[in-house]
């Protein structure tokens, strides 16, 4: 009998060990709070400035009140590839529209948007676009705006991956957010979209309430019809919240320097910059798409093609690399890409 017990006590002692340690392993996994990244520079920037910035100790301690965190949407949060998000939301409201314009069959650039003429579409002018972000945006309340949007949302998928465009979020950035928010770091979304539209979904999709997303908007006027308060939306442009915009919208919007930029274009340098002269800590991350088998590829910089949407030049690489800015690599520094990816 004592043999019996001697050998079951031994049994369960080794059992015990085994589940301690599988525990053990599974437990440090589970405190990994960027777990989609591969280790290396890029990761272990995001996790030593953190360390820094919450360590009352640091040289580097940044007071709460002071955590500021602002992040490009388009090509930096979401994939931008072959059209920005909004601008597919554009065209559709032509195609919804065209019925009651049949003069837009003869007049561009809504002519190429209706014959859905893509080789003319690539060359719009900006102020191409402005025509149609006029006629699809404006002439209505925020809230009848906000509606539209929803119900875009809604039903639209990006043709590629033939999901909801909400769906091809990047989780590396949503585990950076939701990292710097766990310590202490307010996330504002600073994109040169507009801001109404990515307020629709910023809360459910990222985790950043509307009130923390600094975007492009057009003119709104306060109008009182028979008692009832509406801001409407009229077609011409208020704010551009790109290139040096970006800047001056965290100043306007904001009131403080951020801490933390992230960015993947052109478009994003001056915020970088805005933030990096700034005292105290930084932390300054451009996101670079290399990899076309799990989403897109293309620059020039680092000999990818130029497709001239979020575009990531050679001149934003020197920059970087002068700057010590971190230049994330979707191919070699993320694991996954999308939530829904295994």
């Amino acid at each position: 009998m004592r043999r019996f017990d001697t050998y079951t006590l031994w049994s369960l002692r080794g059992t015990l060990v085994l589940f301690v340690a599988l525990f053990g392993i599974a437990n440090v996994r589970a405190q990994d709070p960027l777990p989609s990244w591969n280790d290396g520079p890029a990761k272990q920037a995001v996790l030593a400035f953190v360390k820094d910035t919450t360590d009352k100790s640091s040289k580097k301690y940044v007071e709460p009140a002071d955590r500021i965190a602002t992040f490009d949407q388009d090509g930096t949060l979401w994939t931008e590839h072959p059209l920005y998000g909004q601008a597919a939301f554009a065209l559709a409201r032509v195609g919804e529209m065209a019925p009651s314009h049949p003069e837009w069959k003869q007049k561009e650039p809504f002519e190429s948007v209706l014959a859905r003429d893509n080789a003319a579409m690539s060359k719009f002018t900006e102020a191409d676009w402005m025509q149609i972000i006029a006629v699809t945006h404006a002439g209505m309340s925020t809230e009848a705006f906000q509606g539209l949007v929803k119900g875009w949302l809604a039903n639209a998928k990006a043709p590629r991956f033939d999901r909801p465009y909400t769906d091809l979020v990047y989780q590396p950035m949503l585990e950076v957010m939701k990292y710097l928010r766990t310590n202490g770091f307010r996330t504002f979304i600073v994109t040169g979209g507009g801001q109404e539209f990515v307020r629709v979904y910023s809360e459910q999709v990222y985790g950043v309430p509307p009130e923390q997303v600094v975007g492009s908007s057009i003119a709104t006027t306060y109008v009182n019809t028979n008692g009832k308060p509406v801001l409407m939306r009229e077609p011409k442009p208020f704010f551009i919240d790109d290139g040096p915009g970006k800047p001056i919208g965290i100043n306007l919007f904001i009131g403080k320097r951020p801490s933390a930029a992230f960015g993947n274009s052109a478009g994003d340098t001056q915020m970088l910059e805005w933030t990096q002269s700034g005292d105290g800590a930084h932390l300054m991350m451009l996101v670079l798409h290399d990899d076309a088998k799990r989403e897109y590829a293309y620059g020039p910089a680092a000999n990818l093609p130029d497709t001239h949407v979020g575009t990531f030049s050679e001149a934003l690489l020197t920059e970087a690399k002068q700057n010590a800015w971190i230049v994330v690599s979707m191919k070699n520094d993320w694991k996954r890409i999308f939530p829904f990816d295994e």
